[in-house]
């Protein structure tokens, strides 16, 4: 079943889901731990909308081909196009803000980037981007205040907040608005802290949200 955006007061989002908006390493800590140079410019990939699952529902994840990994991200939802815009024009363009895991599976990505390769088959397989409601956005909030934590059975591995963001978030959208459009429906990923690891078989997740967003969901044994 097809994934649809929704607000956290029950209604859904008029536009079906589009493209899935990434960037990588947007956080210093988390490429140093995974012993990747920090980016002087934003590293942007795609997740189709076949990846989106619904975060509250049980993760099924494809252990069969390996460690599949979580990275916790803020998501944002956009509802109007943006095309070659100024940080300013885009911050406005977002309608909700969310939280979604953007899975990978580890063992798969490094064979590729070994090999010189792409590595979307790491990252944007059937499943691969469990994702929140959406609180409603009414007004531009602080985006450097915005903090958001993952805890895996009971215990803390993922603390995000806005201003160690490498890129702002209306910087990423306007560089992101430059190399193609985005459209009512899409969502962006504004990238990972420190902490990812390998998604552990039956655990318990609870994610949270400033703003008064809370997910609780159990990884499928």
């Amino acid at each position: 079943m097809r994934f649809v955006p929704r607000f956290t007061d029950g209604r859904s989002f008029p536009e079906p889901l589009g493209k899935i908006v990434c960037v990588g390493r947007n956080y210093a800590e988390h490429a140093r731990e995974l012993n990747n140079p920090v980016p002087s410019e934003p590293l942007l990939f795609i997740k189709p909308a076949t990846s989106a699952v619904d975060l509250a529902a049980p993760i099924e994840a494809p252990f069969a081909r390996g460690e599949v990994h979580f990275e916790t991200e803020l998501a944002l939802l956009i509802g109007e196009p943006l095309s070659e815009v100024a940080p300013d024009q885009a911050e406005h363009a977002i309608v909700g803000i969310g939280l979604a895991l953007d899975l990978t599976l580890r063992d798969v990505q490094a064979r590729l980037k070994d090999k010189g390769q792409p590595w979307e088959v790491a990252k944007a397989f059937d499943g691969a981007c469990p994702m929140s409601a959406f609180l409603p956005l009414v007004e531009t909030p602080n985006w450097s205040a915005l903090e958001f934590t993952l805890e895996v059975n009971g215990e803390r591995r993922q603390h995000g907040l806005g201003a160690d963001m490498l890129f702002s978030i209306p910087t990423l959208l306007a560089e992101m608005s430059r190399h193609f459009t985005l459209l009512p429906g899409d969502v962006v990923l504004t990238g990972t802290p420190a902490g990812v690891g390998e998604l552990p078989r039956g655990a318990s997740l609870c994610l949270q949200l400033t703003g008064g967003l809370a997910v609780e969901t159990r990884v499928v044994d």
